[in-house]
This record gives C-alpha cells, structure tokens and sequence, in this order.
C-alpha cells in the first residue's frame, strides 16, 4: 500500500470515530454522559452546544474510545469555529491519540490552514511526530498544501527531518506527486527554507534524481539551481 493510501485509510479511521457510536472513555469526567455528548457535537461541529456543555464544567480534554479529544474530533471535521471554542477554553493541541495524530498534526495533513494556525498559536510542538515518524510538514509537502507548507516553515519546523520511510518533505514533494504546480511551489519554498537539496533517500538516490526519474522537468530546474546532484 503507499503511503497515501494508508494516509487516506488513516483519515478514515479518524473520520468514522467521530460519529455517534464514539464512546467516551473518561476517567477525568464525573459525568461520562456530558463527557460523550462534548465529543459527539465538536465532531458535527455543533460550537454553541460545545461551548454550553464547557460552561457545564465539561472537562475541555476528554477522550473517546480511540483517545481522541474533541478538538482533534473538531479538526477531522474541519470545523474551525468548534476548534477555536475549545483552543479558547484550554485544549491541549498535543495531546495524541492512538494514531498518534494530535490536533496540530492532523491539520497540517489535512490542510487545515484556520486550524492550523490557531493550534500554532495555541503552542503547538513542532517537533511532534505521528505514526510514521513524520512532522506536520511532511504529509503537508506530499498532499501539495502550499499554504500549510508555508506557515510551517514560518513557525519554525525543521525542513529536513527525516520519517521512519527515510523521506524529507523534499523527497515526499517528489516522490508522491506528478510534479504539478502546487509541488513546484512547495519545492521552492522548501529549498527557500533551508531543505538540503541533496539529502538523499536511504538508498543513496537524491531528490534529483528522483525528479529525473519522474520527467518532472519544473522541479529539477529547481534542484540544479540551489545546487542539486
């Protein structure tokens, strides 16, 4: 399977813990009816009963069965204004679930720009990693989530942090695209950013050649340009 497949399933997973059968898990919830009911309406986005069920003493971080809380339910959803409600009231934008997959991390993966920078604001660690080892950087470069790539490197991440494939977001911008504009941009902002040009894949071959085995012309303009062999 690639590695956008088990993306794509992953986000699946994610999205189907958050319906109504999510079953809360709580042992910091006196009320594990009021605790189920916080993580049902951030999953369909409901922010007025979130914000009512908080004002009911509703501890902000409780969990599901897969210990997601309601802000990285929220952030499945998309929906920002459920997720300022809870960033707003104390949620930790770190905390992880099973997956591995905090709030911050999975904006960043799933282009979450509004999320995204409320999470930063929020402190988010951009040293975090998710389950294959991968910064929210990462998964931003392969999917072509230009803006997300460029707040990122705003922030601070580390453009070559390396995953538990051996990938940087270079090598992902190359190796899981068609080298199409949106990758092109991220190919600049990252060589912009300090990617190393030539930091090469655990089989010695270098996002160079990568992009000479794949006919993406544009991005290996780009790579010979900052250096690249």
């Amino acid at each position: 399977m690639s590695l956008t497949n088990l993306w794509a399933a992953f986000a699946a997973m994610v999205v189907m813990g958050c319906g109504a059968a999510a079953v809360a898990s709580n042992p910091d919830s006196k009320d594990p009816k009021s605790a189920e009911q916080l993580l049902q309406a951030a999953s369909k986005g409901d922010a007025a009963k979130v914000s009512e069920l908080l004002k009911q003493g509703v501890p902000v971080d409780v969990r599901d069965a897969s210990d997601s809380t309601p802000l990285l339910l929220a952030t499945a959803g998309g929906h920002v204004e459920v997720a300022r409600v809870l960033i707003q009231a104390g949620a930790n934008v770190n905390l992880q679930n099973r997956q591995l997959d905090s709030a911050y991390l999975l904006a960043g993966a799933r282009g979450e720009l509004d999320i995204l920078r409320l999470t930063l604001e929020a402190g988010a660690n951009l040293k975090s990693t998710n389950r294959y080892g991968g910064t929210a950087l990462i998964p931003a470069c392969e999917r072509g989530h230009v803006e997300v790539v460029r707040t990122l490197l705003q922030a601070g991440v580390d453009p070559n942090h390396i995953n538990n494939l051996g990938w940087t977001g270079l090598l992902e911008a190359i190796l899981l695209s068609d080298g199409g504009p949106r990758h092109q941009a991220i190919v600049r902002l990252l060589l912009d950013g300090g990617a190393d040009v030539n930091l090469a894949d655990r089989g010695g071959v270098t996002p160079l050649q990568h992009a000479r085995e794949r006919n993406q012309t544009a991005i290996a303009e780009m790579l010979v340009a900052a250096g690249g062999r």
